[in-house]
Order: C-alpha cells, then structure tokens, then sequence
C-alpha cells in the first residue's frame, strides 16, 4: 500500500462525509504488477477463508462493483485459477445500462439462478457500496452472495448505531465480510516502519489524528 500511494495521511472527506487523517484508495493500484499483486492478496484469503469454512468451497463467480471493484473481480479470478486452482468468472456492473449491442447492466460471467457469487471490494467505511449492489444483482437473478472480500476494514461504526459498518452488513444481508488487513494493523505495522533516510514513516502528529479519529469514529 505504502510503495503504490495507496495509504496517505493528511486531510480528506470521505464518501460518508467524515474527515479522516488517513485515506486509502485501491484506485492506486495503477499497472500490472501492482493490480497481480493484490489480486493473489485476495485470492489467499478466498482460500484461506475456504480452508476455515468461511466460504463455500465453490464459488461460481467473483463480482466488484463498478468501478473500483472491476479490476479487483479481474485480477482475484485470475490469481485463483494461476495460484490456486480454482476456475471462477468474474462479473461487474455497469454504471448506466448499455443500450445496444448485447445490452443489460453486467459484464462477465452472466449471473444465472442458483449461482454462488463473492463480491470483492476495496474498502469498506459505511457500507453504502454493497447497500447499492446488492438489489442489482438480485434483480439479475436468484443468487445467493456467500462473502465479501475487502482490502482493508476501516473497522468504523455507522452513523446510526455502535456497530461496525462490517458487523452492520453481516447482520443486513446475512453474509460474512472478510478483510484482508484492518486500519489497526496497518498502522500498528506503519509505526514500527521507517524511511530511506531512516526517519519515522509516522510522525507524532499522525499518529495522534489517527488515535483521535478511532476514538471518536472506531468500532
């Protein structure tokens, strides 16, 4: 995350309006080798998740909602079928209906009656992304959504209760959410890291924003 620019600090508004001293965007994860990188990331914690009886042992297709999730669905279904022998498709959606051609609001594997669909996303704070994908893929048809698959837990509460915006959307839909990393242990790892110039990657300024925020906002 650090060698992509995908953690920074300073000050940034987030999608659900707060201001964070921290910001992470998998959006950075910008050419081939960094995208591979994250999808086997991704595709050991399928795996691992498996192993554990987290998820089912089939999985009939990976789906990443638009936008930032497309590359994430594309780079983890191939590093399950390179890695770890395991042959899914992928689907996304589209932000608009396409209204020529082959049509319809999917790209990929077509979601059919009776499949078994993971979704992978980046980061979770509110929830709100899996809140507003979840209806489409219904409506396209009878699956059943077994997990979803994050980057990082930014292990926020929502604004309406105490809970975790991920134990909110285990209660909601009934699925296990499953973070590869959480926002403490990035920065329990980033304050033992140092520069090339041996400085602190964290100062003292950082660190305290990031303390004061989890307290006001962490779950």
């Amino acid at each position: 995350m650090l060698q992509s620019n995908a953690l920074k600090f300073g000050d940034f508004t987030l999608k659900s309006g707060r201001r964070s001293p921290y910001f992470i965007n998998a959006g950075a994860f910008d050419d081939g080798r960094k995208i591979a990188t994250l999808g086997a990331f991704y595709a050991e914690k399928i795996s691992q998740s498996i192993t554990e009886g987290k998820l089912p042992s089939r999985i009939d297709t990976v789906f990443g909602p638009a936008y930032k999730g497309i590359p994430l669905a594309v780079s983890t279904s191939i590093a399950l079928a390179s890695m770890q022998g395991m042959n899914v498709g992928y689907t996304f959606d589209r932000k608009e209906p396409k209204d020529h051609g082959d049509g319809g609001i999917m790209v990929g594997s077509p979601l059919k009656d009776g499949m078994k669909v993971l979704l992978v996303d980046d980061v979770m704070t509110a929830g709100t992304a899996v809140r507003e994908v979840v209806p489409k893929i219904k409506a396209e048809a009878d699956v059943q959504i077994v997990g979803l698959v994050l980057s990082v837990d930014r292990m926020e509460k929502t604004k309406d209760c105490d809970l975790s915006a991920v134990d909110a959307v285990e209660r909601e839909f009934g699925f296990p959410v499953i973070s590869i990393a959480n926002v403490r242990e990035i920065f329990d790892s980033a304050k033992r890291m140092v520069t090339l110039d041996g400085s602190r990657l964290l100062t003292d300024d950082v660190v305290s924003a990031a303390d004061e925020y989890l307290a006001k906002y962490g779950a």
